[in-house]
């Protein structure tokens, strides 16, 4: 699905998982969307002779439902109808830095050429400078995790992350559920666009970075045209050698690429205006020095232009094909209003055997991940410190035949690398896009709940096992099979 689709599909779980109550949207509502949403999939999928795909389902129900809430609520209206924010983001500030790059260099004589212009070095340094900093990101997310697991794609920091949910202001005169809903979504999109964001202002930094010289660049050969340089320079500091070394290391690339002839000590002793103010200026020199100059600016930021198309060219592929997890429990419940068989949970319990109770509040747990129609596949408890290929006994982990793999830890256990991340571990590894962490806290919960503070040491041992779990790059789904609707699932599709 492209990046309006994923956005409206977002949305749409957003306002069904914050309407736990269905206050805006009715068990009817959900249900008709869900049916339309089948239906015309169906006819999409006859029509192209293809097979029906959770992309067309979900994106013909979220246009069922925005368009029903739209026409009851005229506010929420207004808000679907705005776009992505940073669009003027992205086509201002190239054309103000054009703009910009093409006074900078007025700030000092128009009719004279300044060998040693700060503007234009200025505009050679920066660009150098942003040169280094990124090749010395690169390097530190090759041989740094740190620094692959943060923000850096280009540059490490962006202050812009929320304009990839469009205003951040909400509407106003809405119901206090959808209001929350619109909330949760504004935090879940930011998030979800953090990459496209950054692809996308990384684009547009260096679009503008190359009209900025690109603006002195024409400039300062557009007013050679209607006036007649003199080129030199003058400093406090600095005598004829040393300026003639820093503008042989400037302009030795151009230099060598268009084969202008060089210039000597005496040539810039020569250029000094304290000694050159009396003497007739020379329009050859002065156009040498423009060339020059304008080469190299050129030169410079051609790097940018190849990075910012680069950044346009992935940013359009994320945009077509947005990378939205289909897996969550919201998703995977709404497959089973698709049609087909229902959908199987295989249940992998670790050192730890379940009751006639729990085994009942599998379900309901099940439900909730699956859908209603979800059946449940409970696999024999494997052994406290067994190896997990021999308490799997020969499972086969992927199998089309079920939905998704639970493996069912207890809370009251401590974690253990060397057993529950060892059994962990081999799950994710075998199959990592269909296995799920359920923990119970039922029975620790049970065990505390009539002692001072039992509560707050049934969070820490959650905590525990949510660090746990993150370390091992999966996330914990705590549940509570005595109780299953004490701990909801991202419930909310119908």
């Amino acid at each position: 699905m492209n990046e309006q689709v994923a956005r409206d599909v977002v949305l749409v779980r957003a306002i069904e998982t914050v309407d736990r109550k269905h206050e805006i949207l009715s068990d009817d509502d959900r249900m008709y969307a869900s049916r339309s949403a089948r239906e015309l999939a169906e006819w999409q999928a006859s029509a192209s002779k293809s097979a029906v795909t959770p992309d067309h389902f979900l994106q013909q129900r979220s246009e069922q439902i925005l368009k029903r809430l739209a026409e009851r609520t005229p506010a929420l209206r207004a808000f679907l109808r705005r776009g992505a924010g940073g669009k003027w983001l992205s086509a201002g500030l190239p054309l103000l830095a054009l703009l910009v790059g093409a006074g900078v260099d007025r700030i000092s004589d128009p009719h004279r050429v300044d060998l040693l212009s700060a503007p234009l070095l200025a505009i050679i340094g920066w660009n150098l400078l942003v040169y280094l900093l990124m090749l010395a990101w690169l390097i530190a997310r090759l041989f740094m995790p740190a620094a692959k697991a943060g923000l850096g794609l280009i540059y490490p920091f962006y202050p812009f992350s929320r304009l990839a949910a469009g205003r951040a202001a909400l509407p106003r005169k809405l119901p206090a559920t959808l209001t929350a809903a619109l909330v949760e979504f504004l935090a879940d999109w930011t998030r979800l666009c953090g990459k496209l964001t950054q692809l996308r202002l990384s684009r547009t930094l260096h679009l503008a970075a190359a009209l900025f010289a690109l603006g002195a660049v024409l400039s300062l050969v557009a007013r050679g045209f209607f006036s007649q340089y003199v080129a030199g320079w003058e400093s406090t500091f600095l005598d004829a050698a040393q300026v003639h070394a820093v503008l042989s290391v400037l302009f030795a690339p151009v230099a060598w690429l268009i084969q202008l002839p060089g210039f000597s000590v005496a040539d810039i002793e020569a250029l000094r205006f304290t000694q050159a103010v009396t003497e007739a200026p020379s329009a050859a020199g002065g156009k040498r020095w423009v060339l020059l100059y304008a080469a190299t600016l050129l030169l410079v930021v051609v790097p940018r232009l190849v990075l910012g198309t680069v950044a346009h060219w992935r940013a359009r592929r994320i945009a077509a094909n947005f990378p939205l997890d289909l897996e969550q429990p919201y998703f995977r419940q709404l497959r089973g209003k698709m049609g087909g068989p229902p959908a199987v949970l295989r249940v992998l319990p670790y050192s730890f055997t379940l009751d006639e109770a729990r085994d009942r509040g599998l379900a309901s747990v099940a439900a909730m991940l699956l859908g209603e129609q979800a059946r449940v596949m409970l696999r024999p408890s494997s052994s406290y410190g067994d190896e997990p290929v021999d308490a799997l006994g020969g499972a086969a982990l992927i199998d089309p035949a079920i939905s998704l793999t639970a493996v069912l830890f207890n809370l009251a256990a401590t974690p253990e690398n060397e057993n529950h991340g060892a059994f962990l571990a081999h799950l994710l590894h075998a199959a990592p896009r269909n296995v799920a962490v359920l923990i119970d806290e039922s029975s620790l919960a049970e065990r505390l709940a009539t002692q001072a503070g039992g509560r707050s040491r049934v969070d820490e041992r959650i905590a525990l096992w949510q660090a746990f779990c993150a370390h091992h790059r999966a996330t914990a789904m705590i549940v509570n099979l005595l109780e299953p609707q004490a701990r909801p699932l991202e419930q909310g599709a119908a």
